[in-house]
């Protein structure tokens, strides 16, 4: 099981300096992969009808590509993760732009978790309508793939269109495509056009049957589960290195293949902090 961390992208300031430290120490102390989330906006909670989502106006989020071609500057072995870049809401082909170049900087160092998000009014300023977020992801990974492999492509689809036209520079590999999200018609999409899955929660019963879903809708589409990767998170905040253990070698026993220690909301009073905590971990479960 390869071992990441997330980003503390609400703690962790907007100092660049401390960012790529963050990076770089991250690197040195042995981590596989540094996962960052995503929202472009935030809602103001004294908006009329109230907000009551998991985060607000006042929660920080990096770009990710932005932040990742910084980083892709700073360092020079660790593996850059989008968990997950809101896809839906972008523009298909300068997303496709955006993840090449990054790419390319990084010396093909990204994998690209993708999910379809839940924010309403996100995806409203957004000019995009939320209840085709399902369908369009689906073209938009048909789409992205096609411009990083062709030089000039022709796209007629429901929600784009590409006539002779491509992108450049191309990657000079496939960028890996993982799909967060648990609900039956995402494990299937999944299965059918992601090279891994980014689940939330316990490696329980409940996390347990989205397995055996995804399994199962593999093989409906010809595919084995042999190298198709399961990136689980676990949390520092009220984790122990027994508890951190235990929670590994039961996401382990399902099939995870990478794991990602997430050090927000655990109280921490500085990155130093945060980077202790994450070392404790990696010394626990590596």
């Amino acid at each position: 099981m390869k071992i990441g961390c997330v980003l503390p992208h609400n703690e962790i300031g907007t100092d660049p300096v401390v960012i790529r430290d963050f990076a770089q120490t991250v690197e040195e102390l042995g981590f596989d992969h540094v996962l960052l989330y995503d929202h472009v906006l935030g809602v103001d909670p004294n908006r009329p009808g109230g907000w009551t989502g998991v985060y607000d106006k006042d929660t920080v989020f990096h770009e990710p590509f932005v932040t990742y071609g910084y980083l892709a500057a700073c360092t020079e072995r660790i593996e850059l993760v989008t968990t997950v870049l809101v896809l839906s809401q972008r523009q298909t082909a300068l997303v496709a732009k955006q993840a090449a170049q990054v790419d390319l900087l990084s010396g093909g160092r990204l994998r690209l978790g993708v999910g379809t998000g839940w924010n309403e009014v996100e995806y409203e300023a957004l000019g995009v309508d939320f209840k085709v977020r399902g369908r369009l992801q689906e073209e938009q990974v048909e789409l992205m793939r096609a411009l990083w492999t062709h030089d000039a492509i022709r796209f007629e689809g429901r929600f784009h269109t590409v006539s002779d036209a491509g992108i450049n520079p191309r990657p000079e590999r496939p960028i890996p495509i993982w799909f967060g999200g648990g609900a039956d018609v995402v494990l299937d999409r999944c299965a059918r056009l992601g090279d891994g899955w980014m689940p939330l929660g316990s490696p329980n019963d409940k996390s347990k049957a989205m397995v055996d879903t995804l399994r199962a809708a593999l093989e409906r589409a010809g595919r084995s589960p042999e190298g198709f990767g399961i990136q689980a998170q676990a949390q520092a905040r009220g984790g122990n290195p027994e508890r951190w253990r235990s929670h590994a070698d039961a996401w382990r026993a399902l099939g995870a293949t990478h794991m990602a220690i997430a050090t927000m909301n655990a109280g921490f009073a500085g990155i130093d902090e945060h980077l202790d905590a994450m070392r404790r971990y990696r010394e626990a479960v590596a």
